[in-house]
């Protein structure tokens, strides 16, 4: 099957936003844009209601998907575009959709404030078992919020792009965690941010004596390993300028804090297979709800 990026629409906001940001990617990558509408199946007894006829649901779900790919077509010259409707459990078709595609790109909601994003059930459900890269895009997301501002401090996206920001866990830098966020900065020619967050040293609370030169080694030892763990892939991408940026404190927080001046987060979520089924990491599960760039979450073993 010929690869693409995907992107599932249902003419809100945040999927219109979506279906720009899945454009602007596919032109980068080389690749087709696929719009998707996902339906859910209509209960007998409520087809039979004049309001919800299903056909009249399905011309509208062939209108949306219609017009979106022509509002694309249109702003895009040169990309390739084609839709498709599909009547099913969305997670389940999204999911399966995702498989099939370089990445799947959804969007979500903005609260306002302290409040940070809203991520439905449904984008929750995919970003959980999803084995391939999932990008939630927020509502009113605009090509020139991933660009820096040009010298008169306006917004535009004809200045480079703001850093590709990676979330790092040391003990889990995965192959493809890595390939994906380098490759995104490469295509982006920005720098990519490697952020990786270790915990206080274990006295700090108390203040003991010897807490300072504790705490310089911990920082010291993490820093290097952080270089380790990069140095290969700088070689593999020399063309990447990479920051290191190794932090102590909570790694939820830092990685939001580091992630103020982002075009793209990325954050891995583990494949899991055990008792409890699929779930999003805690430090995924902030940046979802808390970072206002696209956030990428990459799954791997």
């Amino acid at each position: 099957m010929s690869r693409t990026v995907a992107v599932g629409v249902d003419d809100s906001p945040e999927s219109r936003a979506a279906a720009e940001w899945a454009a602007r990617e596919a032109l980068l990558r080389g690749l087709p844009l696929k719009i998707m509408y996902v339906s859910e199946p209509t209960p007998r007894f409520v087809a039979r209601t004049p309001l919800l006829d299903p056909d009249t649901y399905r011309q509208w779900a062939e209108q949306v998907t219609t017009e979106c790919a022509d509002g694309i077509r249109l702003r895009h010259p040169g990309i390739e575009v084609f839709t498709e409707q599909l009547t099913g459990t969305p997670a389940d078709l999204l999911c399966e959709a995702a498989g099939y595609a370089d990445l799947l790109v959804l969007g979500s909601r903005a609260l306002g404030g302290l409040e940070g994003f809203l991520v439905g059930s449904v984008s929750l459900g995919v970003v959980a078992r999803a084995e391939r890269p999932v990008v939630l895009v927020r509502a009113g997301e605009q090509a020139a919020d991933e660009h820096r501002m040009d010298p008169t401090g306006v917004p535009s996206a004809a200045t480079p792009f703001r850093p590709v920001v990676l979330g790092l866990d040391l003990d889990q830098a995965d192959d493809t965690l890595m390939e994906f966020a380098f490759d995104a900065a490469a295509r982006r020619n920005a720098p990519l941010r490697a952020v990786h967050a270790w915990p206080e040293p274990p006295t700090s609370f108390y203040r003991f004596a010897g807490d300072a030169e504790l705490y310089d080694s911990l920082e010291r030892g993490q820093a290097a390993l952080l270089g380790k763990v990069l140095r290969p892939w700088r070689q593999k991408f020399p063309d990447v300028d990479v920051v290191e940026a190794s932090r102590c404190g909570s790694a939820a927080q830092v990685l939001v804090n580091d992630s103020r001046d982002a075009s793209l987060v990325v954050v891995g979520r583990r494949i899991r297979t055990g008792t409890f089924g699929a779930r999003i990491g805690h430090v995924a599960h902030s940046a979802l709800h808390h970072v206002a760039a696209p956030v990428a979450v990459v799954a791997h073993s």
